[in-house]
């Protein structure tokens, strides 16, 4: 029974079948003729088969030797191929992802230095934008997005549920405690500080609470909350955001609960979104995992500041 043939005999005889001659073979592979001849004898001995037409000094390839030899491209195509993608991603381990602004440069940017540093030679592209990506027609591996995760046809996966409150300067707070009794009325004459693509927006939240506002109250607009966060630690007035994206300002004191007995409302608001085919490949897996982990670290401490302030959590479904 024919035994299959070694790899380093077909590596001789498509080196031949390509060049019709045993001598320019043994050129290429850097070994004899002799020793190129012999490979080729064995071969067709072994498969029982005659491979070559020998017509002088060119040889010519049988019916059968023309079959072997159209499967032997094939294959040390798809290994060449392969090689090469080995290669390519040895020498270039880079993720380009895209994520919401704020979320960018507030929570990513202060966490990169540790990713960096377990995977010192990836190679890292964000595009902070609100812009969701085009997953066709873009060079993108992932998302990390803001929203509520109905997004059809990808794979989102929630990472950090976030927790919304009113917030404002120790400053400002103490002034409205100086004019005001109640918290009621805090929020009634507050100025209050809008992030226009938050989920809940003051409207919703002051109906839910069932507070008034004259009409003729001033009122800031920002499109990033990261504005909106920084002029609320600045002193303009009542902001309703992200704990999440505050967190540097509620730890160092520069913001504040308004009203902790009002509470927080939590929700799923940061998600992992891409095609669900990127979620095999290493560097997505390997990103995803460590986000995951400071996800939860940081929702450990989140929760600490809550409960040591107080604040009692309410989910977004019985907020609404």
């Amino acid at each position: 029974m024919p035994r299959d043939p070694s790899l380093n005999t077909m590596i001789y005889f498509e080196s031949v079948a390509r060049h019709g001659r045993v001598a320019r073979a043994a050129e290429e592979l850097h070994v004899s003729a002799s020793a190129v001849s012999q490979q080729i004898k064995q071969l067709e001995e072994n498969l029982g088969i005659t491979l070559f037409r020998r017509e002088k000094r060119q040889l010519s390839l049988t019916q059968e030797g023309e079959q072997l030899y159209m499967a032997a491209t094939s294959a040390f195509t798809a290994l060449r191929d392969a090689r090469k993608s080995i290669s390519r991603q040895r020498e270039s381990h880079q993720i380009i992802m895209r994520a919401s602004p704020s979320f960018a440069v507030r929570w990513l940017g202060p966490r990169l230095s540790d990713f960096i540093a377990k995977h010192p030679t990836w190679d890292f592209r964000v595009d902070a934008s609100p812009d969701p990506s085009n997953f066709e027609r873009e060079v993108v591996d992932l998302d990390l997005r803001y929203g509520r995760g109905n997004w059809p046809g990808l794979h989102c996966e929630p990472i950090i549920y976030d927790y919304l409150m009113p917030m404002c300067s120790p400053a400002y707070l103490y002034e409205l405690k100086q004019r005001t009794c109640t918290v009621d009325e805090r929020l009634a004459e507050a100025r209050l500080i809008d992030s226009i693509k938050t989920t809940m927006q003051w409207e919703n939240w002051l109906a839910r609470h069932r507070i008034q506002r004259r009409s003729d109250n001033s009122a800031l607009r920002f499109d990033r909350s990261s504005m909106a966060i920084q002029q609320a630690a600045n002193g303009l007035g009542v902001v309703l955001d992200s704990t999440t994206l505050a967190q540097e300002e509620l730890a160092e004191g520069s913001l504040v609960p308004l009203a902790p007995e009002l509470g927080a409302i939590r929700f799923p608001a940061y998600w992992i979104v891409s095609p669900a085919r990127h979620q095999s490949r290493r560097l997505v897996k390997v990103f995803s995992e460590w986000i995951k982990m400071e996800a939860e670290q940081h929702t450990r401490e989140v929760e600490k500041y809550l409960s040591r302030n107080n604040i009692a959590v309410n989910d977004e479904e019985s907020a609404l």
